[in-house]
């Protein structure tokens, strides 16, 4: 069934969240000590049956909704979320693109936090500190990311910044990704026999294989679009409009139109759209790019005072691949003289003229242990413990993970399987480099940071391709690509103590070990570093029985 936006909706709904952003703002002066405002949320996880792809098929609901609930908040907003597990497994979501400034409590991830077991619940408590943009949440847990549980996390500024364009005259939110008909729990056991995913059966925007999104001619309304997917890379496009780019997960960007823009997993964007052609309905393409089929989700554009249906071929899809994304990537640029969150402008982080402390160079590369696929980082492939290390760093619990069996450059050894964790102190400037030496493209994300992506280049990296480096507006962004035999080169402010997750965003590559976890740590326990360990934590493995 078509989800159609009205667009009387869109304009009241923009009136309204400026009347909120200006209300929250006030609201946050006047309450005592200036504490900013909370927000309070009750979610039930379940499962249903819906017909995504044609076929009936168990999802994963949260309020009984496919993807779950948008959540909308203000920069600064405290978020107390109240998660109710009504699954057969254990579940967790993370909030992907958060920083959880101090609080890797609150990250969601298996090294930090226990799952919520069936019929129990946990409560999450976080801040959207110091944050703008578009961001998703989703389940960390087994394969539940294939299920569903996946949704919108925005991030509105505060009405006392500007932002660097006019207020769009609506918002609308794009989830895209690819899907299977196969159930979660069977891809799997398909994984855990040592056989990689399959190629998936379609491509959903909003959970749907068609979408309506309505606007008024020569109005302006923005686009956040999300690869909300398990593997697969997305060009996106709208028929006869152009795209201006404003913003790449929480950065302001210099404003390039695009007639197409890559999308890799993980990853989301904000787009300005104006409706400036003859009023009719247009077509919007999500398909799947570097595959040798070619899956294609469609949704439509269509103008409020329209009669004519949509009509033409679908857009066309870039006839280039891997060097015409990279080059596109490299358009992506720092807007220097825009805010983001805060009032000072990004270019006042002169970080091109901050010395690395340290290098480290990552490797992923597919391998056979035991017989069966297994994924790794630099030859080791990340295996979970009953105990998160968080946990086990916390309570000072031996033989929970290891700090050397992961090493910052890659070793040319046998592959092995280890709780990895590398160490990194608190206020290092870290130069990491992605090597990629498969002929897949890879995708990677940190959790509790952004980072500059200074560099993308073919072939293997050495200390000679500083030289090609961006050290003046490189973007910051949680998640970036790796184009196949290549390498992507990022720079680091380890400004967030914590245990930190660095894994790929391939689910399937992240679940069976293309993972580890970055300890940024400082000898000293400060709460100026990182907030306490919460009251209500949950207590798994052999950290059971320890109090908080």
């Amino acid at each position: 069934m078509d989800s159609e936006i009205r667009v009387n909706k869109d304009m009241g709904k923009a009136v309204m969240l400026q009347w909120v952003i200006g209300l929250l703002a006030l609201l946050g002066v006047s309450q005592v000590d200036a504490e900013d405002p909370y927000f309070y949320y009750t979610w039930t996880v379940t499962y249903g049956t819906r017909s995504i792809l044609g076929v009936p098929q168990q999802v994963i609901l949260i309020n009984d909704q496919f993807p779950g609930p948008k959540l909308e908040v203000v920069t600064n907003n405290n978020i107390v979320l109240n998660l109710i597990n009504k699954l057969d497994q254990p579940f967790l979501l993370t909030w992907n693109g958060i920083k959880q400034r101090k609080n890797s409590w609150q990250d969601g991830v298996l090294g930090t936090n226990c799952p919520i077991p069936p019929n129990s619940n946990y409560t999450y408590k976080f801040q959207a500190k110091d944050q703008i943009g578009s961001y998703t949440y989703f389940p960390s847990t087994l394969l539940h990311k294939a299920a569903g549980g996946f949704g919108a996390l925005n991030i509105y500024h505060r009405s006392v910044i500007p932002i660097p364009y006019g207020y769009p005259d609506g918002d609308f939110t794009l989830l895209i990704g690819d899907w299977y008909k196969t159930s979660h729990k069977t891809l799997q056991q398909s994984l855990d026999s040592g056989k990689p995913l399959p190629f998936p059966d379609g491509v959903l925007i909003n959970g749907q294989t068609q979408s309506t999104f309505s606007g008024e001619q020569g109005k302006t309304y923005m686009f956040r679009i999300s690869n909300v997917g398990l593997s697969t890379s997305f060009n996106f496009r709208i028929q006869g409009h152009t795209m201006k780019l404003v913003e790449v997960e929480g950065s302001h960007v210099v404003q390039n139109l695009y007639d197409s823009l890559d999308v890799h997993v993980g990853q989301s964007l904000a787009v300005l759209v104006t409706l400036n052609q003859p009023p009719k309905d247009y077509y919007i393409a999500a398909s799947t790019r570097f595959s040798r089929t070619v899956l294609t989700a469609t949704a439509m554009l269509h103008y409020a005072n329209s009669q004519t249906p949509v009509s033409g071929p679908l857009p066309a899809a870039p006839a280039f691949q891997f060097h015409w994304s990279m080059q596109q990537a490299r358009t992506y640029r720092w807007n220097l003289t825009s805010n983001a969150a805060r009032p000072n402008p990004q270019g006042s982080f002169h970080y091109g003229k901050i010395t690395t402390t340290k290098t480290i160079v990552l490797a992923n590369s597919a391998s056979f242990i035991n017989g069966k696929l297994r994924y790794t980082v630099n030859g080791v492939s990340y295996v979970n413990s009953d105990t998160p290390p968080k946990l086990a760093d916390y309570f000072n619990i031996p033989g929970v993970f290891t700090m050397d069996s992961i090493q910052g450059l890659p070793s040319g050894g046998a592959a092995t399987v280890a709780t990895s964790v590398m160490p990194a102190s608190l206020h290092d400037f870290l130069e990491v480099v992605f090597q990629n030496n498969e002929n897949t493209l890879q995708s990677w994300h940190l959790d509790g940071y952004d980072f500059w992506v200074v560099g993308f280049g073919s072939g293997r990296w050495n200390p000679h391709k500083r030289k090609t480096y961006n050290l003046v507006d490189a973007l910051t962004r949680h998640t970036t690509q790796v184009y196949p035999n290549s390498w992507t080169a990022v720079l680091i402010s380890m400004d967030n103590q914590g245990m930190w997750n660095l894994r790929s965003a391939a689910w399937g590559r992240q679940y069976l070990g293309q993972q580890f976890y970055l300890r940024v740590f400082d000898p000293v326990r400060s709460l100026t570093n990182e907030y306490g360990i919460p009251s209500n934590v949950l207590l798994c493995g052999k950290a059971v029985g320890f109090h908080p």
